[in-house]
């Protein structure tokens, strides 16, 4: 049996006792025992009492559309559904750097204190051992009171920048850092610390999202390419570093357009641009 992640929007559901002949259960709810689709075991029939395409995720019954469409070309009659990868296997760490959401702020603000928390529950749950940075005494993350279920092992009260999270792996030695946790600041700081080879060099497994994960979506030029690379249709663009090379692709673009800048809280010097003016205020602030 496998385990799907699904987001679920119904209120009925079908009583399996009254499946007829040639029909039988596809998909059931592991919390309540319900029932979530059925397969014809015969002719290309199914359903799905879930949102299989997910688009804000969880993705992992996307599959379902390609099985649908699949049926709708080749008429072979019985559904068959691909067969899913095996699971990674779990990184070999035992303590783990988790970089915290910081200080309260549009782009890593409560949201990112909440993933953070969470984070810290997981690894607490899977037996490791947690060290969390985080500057924000105001935080969840921090709470060191019994109300807090699951806490990190060790908080440092210091800013997530590479020059002290250095010296919290040299101090602590974790074999593995999470860096997807604590928002843009904690993002652009394991940058700087992939390019320094600071990992490298104190051998910590970044676990999570890989750092040239986190390059290629903060580079809003890598981004663009990376989607070029599937035949992703996207929205022509350019990438400038001074105001004046924006203001030459705008010429190329057209008003209005839309800029954004890269590697910036909440999006911060974006925005929407009218006309030259408007773009020139605009890229002044990123």
């Amino acid at each position: 049996k496998e385990c799907y992640i699904t987001p679920q929007n119904h209120g009925f559901v079908i009583d399996t006792s009254t499946l007829r002949p040639g029909w039988k259960t596809l998909f059931t709810n592991a919390n309540d025992g319900s029932n979530e689709g059925i397969v014809h075991e015969s002719r290309p029939y199914f359903t799905a009492q879930f949102h299989p395409e997910a688009a804000s995720g969880p993705t992992d019954t996307e599959f379902m559309f390609d099985t649908f469409l699949d049926a709708c070309r080749n008429k072979s009659g019985k559904i068959h559904f691909p067969v899913r990868d095996p699971p990674k296997p779990k990184p070999q760490v035992s303590k783990i750097l988790l970089l915290g959401s910081g200080g309260t702020s549009i782009g890593q603000a409560g949201e990112f204190d909440y993933s953070g928390g969470q984070a810290i529950k997981a690894l607490k749950e899977e037996g490791k051992e947690v060290v969390l940075m985080n500057p924000n005494i105001a935080s969840v993350q921090t709470n060191m009171d019994d109300k807090s279920g699951h806490k990190a092992d060790h908080i440092f009260f210091l800013p997530v920048t590479p020059e002290f999270v250095e010296e919290i792996i040299k101090k602590e030695k974790p074999d593995g850092i999470v860096v997807s946790m604590g928002g843009q600041t904690a993002l652009n700081c394991a940058i700087e610390l992939y390019h320094a080879g600071i990992f490298e060099k104190y051998g910590v497994q970044v676990l999570g999202t890989p750092i040239d994960v986190v390059i290629n979506t903060e580079d809003r030029q890598l981004f663009s390419d990376r989607l070029n690379e599937i035949n992703e249709k996207i929205a022509q663009s350019y990438s400038a570093n001074t105001i004046e090379e924006a203001v030459v692709a705008s010429k190329e673009l057209g008003f209005p357009l839309m800029i954004r800048s890269a590697y910036a809280l909440g999006g911060l010097g974006s925005g929407l641009c009218y006309d030259e003016n408007h773009l020139r205020e605009m890229a002044r602030k990123a």
